[in-house]
């Protein structure tokens, strides 16, 4: 017979013996264990904020969590971001954008790109393996995202799963002859991207339509 409350209640005898240990340390070596793990949390928060202001991204780093982007990247792909604020957004390239009422970061495609003639950009997103574009994503009314959405451009990935978008499954022939073009056309504007395991599946299924804003 199982007592009620019986879960929980006793501590493994591993964790007994680290408070074991802690008893035993004098005040000056338990002074120098605080102190080094001090200094990792320290210099691990200064990395952090180093690659920030190298970046200009709040979130450097960030992982992929869902499958809506595949085959480009997978869930657990780790993806590398810059967000510099004079770059143009352009047709093609993958951002990681903040929708306002949602808590995580989306990464999606920029499949759209509008430009006013006050300069001001609007674009519109849309998931690799998704049917429809991000509309439904976004909040009630809202049509496009603007920069200010923008938390960072997707520059590099993990490598675990680096492939080309326009593979042999899922695409016919014909229409990979025509991602692949596209794909040609883009590395040939943005040759700083090449480099990039993100940047290599930078082919997508461009709406030539256009629509007012």
């Amino acid at each position: 017979m199982v007592r009620a409350g019986a879960v929980g209640t006793h501590l493994p005898t591993s964790s007994l013996d680290i408070f074991g240990d802690l008893r035993k340390m004098n005040k000056r070596q338990l002074y120098y264990q605080v102190l080094n793990f001090a200094m990792i949390v320290s210099s691990a928060l200064m990395i952090w904020k180093g690659l920030i202001v190298l970046t200009g991204s709040e979130s450097p780093i960030v992982v992929v969590l869902s499958g809506s982007m595949e085959p480009a990247f997978h869930r657990g792909d780790l993806l590398f971001l810059t967000n510099f604020r004079e770059d143009p957004i352009r047709a093609g390239e993958i951002v990681v954008f903040k929708v306002e009422g949602r808590d995580i970061p989306i990464v999606h495609r920029v499949i759209k790109v509008h430009e006013k003639d006050n300069g001001d950009i609007k674009f519109l997103t849309k998931g690799d393996n998704n049917e429809v574009d991000d509309r439904g994503l976004y909040k009630e009314g809202q049509n496009w995202l603007e920069k200010k959405d923008v938390v960072g451009r997707a520059r590099g990935q993990d490598g675990f799963s680096e492939r080309y978008y326009y593979g042999k499954h899922e695409i016919p022939g014909e229409e990979r002859s025509s991602l692949q073009e596209q794909h040609l056309q883009f590395k040939q504007a943005n040759p700083v991207l090449k480099p990039a395991g993100a940047c290599r599946s930078l082919a997508v299924r461009m709406d030539s339509g256009s629509e007012g804003l």
